[in-house]
């Protein structure tokens, strides 16, 4: 499909419509004029948008739904290959992409167009990158892989030629795009069941940074193992990032405050450009402000207005979020599903200030679980009590092979204490019996878990 396909087709319909990617991808070609329609498997906040805006939205797959009007057919990486619009469309000899090409294809449309990937801190740093661009008013179309606050939505459509994409790996799915600037955050394993080991993510990555325009400039974090692999042989300018060492951008004077806030000067190539006072915990949300200052000082963008768009950055949905508190106990919620980020997250906790930290987590896939067994068991240092709910499915189905009451036993063998509590009702009543004033609840993962907070605020 060539660069022009915005004049090519009219009438565009998405079987899974109501992902938070889709949902976005279905709201900018909507605007641009494209007659939209679309499934989803059950009615959600993200359908109901869309119908507002005048999408047809039907719910449950359906043959007869693919209509003969319909010129080109979206569909995401969930969808199974014996899904019956799919398999309708096929019939009919309609055009067919996924999520990915889809947003490859639009991003061609865009001068300045820049590509988030890592393992983690992808949608962080989208929201970043993005805040500093409105605050800037530069007017960008942003997709993120989740809800920023200042948008109060995961996509927001602009007038200019900036476009902003968070890029995911799963699937190789950010092969699809050919950014202006494209950012590595890091590289680690996850997806197994797609990569399968480490060293096929990394070459997907390579492949990722290949793919940056040759006028272009890929950012990436320096403390990447064996960097020298992933920038082999790129045409594109490069910059890295990090905490310390040898870098283009460096943090100094890093000061964290009793509340989890963060200051640090920045760095470029020795000289300081100002200080910055992040609202968000954590060194890898230091990280990760370096890597989006960088994206917008590559962009060209004044100094003042990126150190003033981080500093009114206050999060996205599910990253480190603020629920509330009760009886003085503050419950936080994160979307953390890795190893990595679970260390991370309970690390940033660490410095907030507080007693006893209960972290409620929700493994996420059965085969992350299994694949990442043991180093989910070593990920929870930082944590008082840990109390692990049922693995979370999502597009698996349980194998037999792993479970969250073999994790709760492997993470007390690290000298822990660890509980299974299987259903959300019980780990909100071991909450209510043992929270005191002063402690801290964190509810992680990536499918659910933030209903326990709510339970627990709420009763």
């Amino acid at each position: 499909m060539k660069k022009d396909f915005l004049t090519q087709y009219q009438s565009v319909y998405f079987i899974g419509i109501g992902g938070i990617s889709m949902s976005g991808l279905a709201e900018i070609l909507l605007s641009k004029g494209f007659t939209v329609a679309g499934t989803d498997m059950k009615d959600s906040d993200e359908t109901q948008h869309l119908r507002s805006l005048g999408i047809k939205v039907n719910i449950g797959h359906k043959a007869e739904n693919i209509t003969d009007d319909i010129q080109l057919v979206v569909y995401t990486a969930a969808i199974k290959q014996d899904n019956p619009e799919l398999l309708a469309a096929k019939q009919k000899n309609m055009t067919i992409i996924d999520r990915a090409q889809l947003l490859g294809l639009l991003m061609e449309h865009y001068s300045y167009s820049v590509a988030i990937a890592g393992t983690h801190g992808k949608t962080t740093t989208t929201g970043m990158v993005s805040d500093i661009l409105l605050f800037a008013k530069a007017d960008p179309t942003i997709t993120v892989g989740g809800i920023l606050p200042t948008i109060h939505s995961n996509t927001k459509i602009g007038t200019s030629d900036y476009f902003i994409a968070e890029a995911c790996e799963y699937f190789d799915s950010f092969l699809q795009f050919h950014p202006l600037i494209g950012v590595i955050l890091n590289i680690e394993a996850d997806h197994l069941d797609y990569f399968k080991n480490l060293e096929n993510i990394r070459a997907s990555f390579h492949k990722f940074a290949q793919n940056i325009s040759p006028n272009g400039t890929l950012i990436l974090n320096n403390n990447i193992p064996n960097l020298d692999q992933i920038t082999q042989g790129l045409s594109c300018h490069i910059e890295t990032v990090a905490l310390d060492g040898n870098a283009n951008w460096k943090a100094q004077n890093i000061t964290h405050e009793p509340d989890g806030r963060n200051s640090f000067d920045v760095l470029y190539n020795g000289n300081d450009l100002g200080r910055v006072h992040l609202h968000i915990p954590g060194d890898h949300n230091i990280t990760n402000a370096l890597s989006a200052f960088a994206v917008a000082y590559t962009l060209s963008l004044p100094v003042q207005d990126i150190i003033k768009g981080l500093e009114n950055f206050n999060g996205t949905q599910r990253r480190f979020q603020r629920k509330g508190e009760k009886n003085g106990v503050i419950v936080i919620d994160d979307y953390a599903h890795h190893p990595t980020e679970i260390k991370a997250t309970l690390s940033a906790a660490k410095k907030i200030q507080h007693n006893t930290t209960y972290c409620v987590f929700q493994p996420h896939t059965y085969s992350r679980t299994k694949f990442l067994f043991d180093s989910f068991a070593a990920a929870f240092t930082d944590a008082d009590v840990i109390i692990i709910a049922d693995i979370y499915a999502a597009r698996e189905k349980d194998t037999g092979l792993v479970n969250a009451q073999q994790l709760a036993d492997e993470i007390a063998r690290h000298n822990k204490k660890a509980i299974y509590c299987g259903n959300f009702e019980q780990i909100t009543d071991y909450l209510n019996a043992h929270c005191q004033s002063g402690d801290l609840v964190l509810t992680v993962g990536a499918g659910d878990v933030y209903r326990i907070g709510e339970s627990f605020l709420n009763e």
